[in-house]
């Protein structure tokens, strides 16, 4: 644990430098601060900031020079006491340009800030799309246009978006601050029109330097398109400040928060518990005990459906509904009360996903937000399993997990494999974080299954053709096999991709899903639980 946590600090320190220092010494040198930097003045010293997407694009367009964090710095952070989602924009990376990916990450900060209702706060400086991967970013319904419809839909929904002109600001680019509530231009850096000067040149023949065709001046003074000016990023930053300071207060979720309290149970032992061996079993409640306040935990049905682990608990204060897998092996009792089965751990069994989906519904019915933490091989496999109606049973849990209206967290500690992603409220299923320990592992099976059954179809293929491999070459494959698939089960790939929001060290677990928790309260529920046909 103590290596992949030096990991995970190494990789952190790296990504955060962006372009890296000459790009910040530039940067420094034109009088502007960089995105972190500006973040970090904006943002409340004595209140925490959940950074999403920190490993957005790692190890992606390499042929291009790399994205580190896909270009744009974007978190949950506290501005004058309340609680905003930030989007910086990176002008050490590629002059900020819009890359494949970080089209996604923005329309992944506007969707955080539309499901919690949370103002939304853009440091725009970027150069535009990415031309020579324009083809990628531009046309599509989830690609660079999706965010201006999103501009738009926010501010219907009457949630406040403020945005800041702090460097280049060009094309499609120029409606995102325009389209917002509130918009601010740093004198002599900022600049925003829809076509540059040498764009302007090649199109209609005029001859004009970019102070005067969008420059602060003219755009405050002249075209009205901007609201106010300011000398510095600072002054600029401090306006910012000054806005949310004087915004009115809307109502809540009223989800139950009491005294915060610490685990009894040092947290620091998850480090022992978890074992480094992915297939040994560990007693998942010892996990549990070690993230809620007082280690205290109201377990539901504790003696049914056993693989799964239900219950109500607080963490930091806030009530939670938490769902997770159970890793040791139990045994199952059958109608004398006598055990009748021995259920591996990591595997979801039909009483378990039984037990989960009326939980689920209990949740709902009590407004408790839902936690889910994520150790799963899948559900169970055999005759035995589908004579037992397995798949209508797991059904029911998806059906009442996918239909919840309370918010819903996820926090992948060790596998994460198959429909057992899915049933578990994986990225498909609309959790409000989605969070991964550098144990975590995502793929549709486990490394060793997925390149054993790879193999058996190369082999199968290799005899129909008359050339059957030897011993030798079969391994040769199964080892190549084995390497490929393994890359893309870590959670560094996952996290390139944003199928989880961010990688934590596991003793910051708390402070995130509280925070979580506190961005849900701000968005009321409107909407009525109800989970529509179930087979039973």
């Amino acid at each position: 644990m103590q290596t992949l946590l030096d990991e995970l600090a190494q990789r952190s320190a790296q990504t955060q430098l962006g372009g890296g220092q000459k790009k910040i010494d530039d940067q420094h040198k034109k009088g502007k601060l960089t995105a972190r930097e500006r973040i970090d003045y904006l943002t409340d010293d004595d209140k925490p900031f959940v950074e999403i997407g920190l490993f957005t694009g790692e190890g992606m367009y390499a042929e291009h020079g790399g994205c580190p964090a896909g270009g744009v710095v974007v978190g949950i952070g506290y501005v004058s006491g309340r609680q905003c989602v930030i989007v910086a924009n990176d002008a050490t990376v590629k002059a900020g340009a819009w890359f494949p990916i970080t089209a996604k990450k923005n329309l992944r900060a506007q969707e955080i800030a539309m499901e919690n209702q949370l103002p939304i706060i853009y440091l725009v400086d970027s150069a535009g799309v990415y031309l020579p991967l324009q083809d990628e970013v531009f046309a599509d319904k989830e690609h660079f246009g999706r965010t201006f419809r999103n501009n738009a839909h926010l501010s219907a929904m009457g949630v406040l978006q403020v945005a800041a002109v702090m460097g280049s600001c060009v094309a499609g680019g120029a409606y995102l601050p325009i389209m917002s509530d509130e918009a601010l231009i740093v004198e002599g850096t900022g600049s925003i029109f829809l076509a540059g000067p040498y764009l302007v040149k090649a199109s209609i023949g005029e001859e004009v330097d970019a102070e005067t065709l969008g420059g602060a001046v003219t755009h405050t003074d002249i075209s009205g398109v901007i609201d106010n000016r300011y000398p510095d990023d600072k002054s600029c930053l401090d306006a910012i400040k000054r806005i949310l300071d004087k915004t009115g207060h809307r109502p809540t979720a009223g989800f139950d928060r009491a005294e915060p309290a610490l685990p009894a149970k040092n947290p620091a032992d998850i480090y022992q518990i978890l074992p480094a061996d992915r297939v040994k079993p560990y007693d998942m409640q010892e996990i549990v005990d070690r993230l809620v306040d007082n280690s205290a935990f109201d377990a539901y049905k504790p003696g049914y459906g056993q693989s799964l682990i239900c219950g109500y608990a607080r963490i930091d204060g806030w009530a939670v509904g938490i769902v997770a897998n159970q890793r040791k092996v139990v045994k199952a009792k059958g109608k004398t009360g006598q055990p009748t089965e021995m259920q591996m751990g990591g595997v979801i069994y039909g009483d378990a996903a039984d037990k989960a989906a009326r939980f689920i519904m209990n949740c709902n019915q009590k407004q408790i937000p839902l936690v889910f933490i994520q150790d799963v091989s899948g559900f169970m496999v055999g005759s035995r399993a589908e004579q037992g109606g397995i798949i209508k049973d797991g059904a029911k849990m998806v059906s009442a997990m996918a239909n919840s209206v309370v918010p819903k967290f996820t926090v992948v500690i060790g596998n994460s494999y198959g429909a057992g992603n899915y049933a578990m409220c994986g990225k498909a299923y609309d959790p409000r974080l989605m969070l991964a320990w550098p144990t975590a592992q995502m793929a549709v099976m486990s490394g060793a299954s997925a390149a054993k059954t790879l193999l058996q179809i190369q082999v199968a293929a290799q005899k129909a053709k008359g050339q059957p491999l030897t011993p030798e070459e079969e391994q040769a494959q199964l080892d190549k096999i084995t390497d490929q698939y393994n890359a893309q089960l870590s959670p560094y790939y996952a996290a390139a991709r944003l199928w989880v929001d961010a990688v934590i060290d596991p003793l910051d677990t708390r402070k995130i899903l509280s925070e979580g928790i506190s961005a849900a309260n701000h968005a009321p529920i409107t909407k009525r639980f109800s989970v529509g046909v179930i087979q039973t």
